[in-house]
């Protein structure tokens, strides 16, 4: 009897192998990892940064090249730092008088021109400042290529002597210059001592107050680093208190108006006790009044 069973065809593959249609393990991996957001990002940014960063690294590795690139970046540096509207063709120096701007462009000996990206201001400005007649400086470079230096002197007051020699002081103390001569400057005070440059605001003070004494007022000196003679023309001396000069310089010279006081043959009036004011005579004076003494103890004995 026939078998109903129809003969395995060609189509239907029957008794070859069957070609499973599931991704292999690892397919499936990649498949999985390539859906990873990470990963693809890293594709597509990271591995090309990569690339160019080792290949740059390689180019740099090499001496030649790292000179080259640096060579072309100076020149491009120099030739933008060097356009005509950042040159600087001179220097201007206002507020100065004529010795201190020597002074001020000796100090900044600048060849012209040079670019303004090659001055440093602020070194600058420190370097004039060291100038004691400096009190001030401002440089800035104007329009037109000009560098201007605006300098501040310090003005004198007075004049301080000291182991020999003779400085010019400001307001605040400050030494402007030295002088070879008092009458370098006779409209200024004079002050003598040490530490008489740390007390000028109370030196002014002293001086504006012995005003009515007039061409009487021959100097202060500071004695002890703490207090204040007044020295007269006529070789007389005030010798002031510690605290409070100023009131004790008013007595004396309210005392002097109302009874010519420092018309007297005196050498010294000593308020270093405001309370006590105390009166040296010159020695003619004393050998005077011993003698006139002796006649009326003479008289009073007969």
């Amino acid at each position: 009897m026939r078998s109903l069973r129809s003969k395995p065809s060609a189509e239907t593959g029957q008794g070859a192998v069957r070609r499973d249609p599931a991704p292999s393990r690892l397919a499936y991996k990649v498949h999985r990892l390539w859906l990873t957001p990470v990963f693809r990002a890293f594709l597509r940014v990271g591995l090309p940064v990569f690339a160019v960063l080792m290949a740059t690294g390689w180019y740099f590795a090499n001496p030649t090249n790292r000179y080259a690139i640096g060579e072309k970046l100076a020149q491009i540096q120099r030739s933008v730092q060097e356009r005509p509207e950042f040159m600087v063709k001179l220097m201007a120096v206002e507020g100065a008088s004529p010795v201190v701007a020597d002074a001020v462009r000796q100090m900044l000996p600048i060849e012209f021109p040079i670019s303004s990206f090659d001055l440093d201001l602020e070194v600058m400005r420190q370097e004039i400042s060291k100038l004691d007649v400096i009190e001030k400086a401002e440089l800035r470079v104007r329009p037109g290529g000009v560098l201007e230096v605006a300098i501040t002197e310090r003005q004198p007051v007075i004049v301080w002597r000291h182991e020999g020699i003779l400085d010019l002081l400001d307001k605040t103390g400050h030494r402007v210059a030295s002088m070879v001569a008092r009458d370098g400057r006779p409209d200024l005070p004079l002050i003598a001592g040490a530490g008489a440059d740390k007390a000028v605001d109370e030196a002014l003070a002293l001086i504006a107050t012995a005003r009515p004494l007039g061409a009487d007022l021959r100097g202060l000196v500071r004695v002890g680093e703490r207090r204040w003679d007044i020295v007269l023309g006529t070789k007389q001396r005030i010798l002031l208190p510690t605290d409070d000069p100023v009131a004790a310089l008013e007595q004396v010279i309210a005392l002097h108006q109302a009874q010519d006081v420092l018309a007297r043959d005196l050498t010294v009036v000593d308020m270093r006790n405001p309370l006590r004011p105390t009166l040296r005579l010159a020695d003619p004076a004393v050998e005077e009044l011993r003698r006139i003494k002796g006649l009326e103890f003479g008289e009073t004995s007969q």
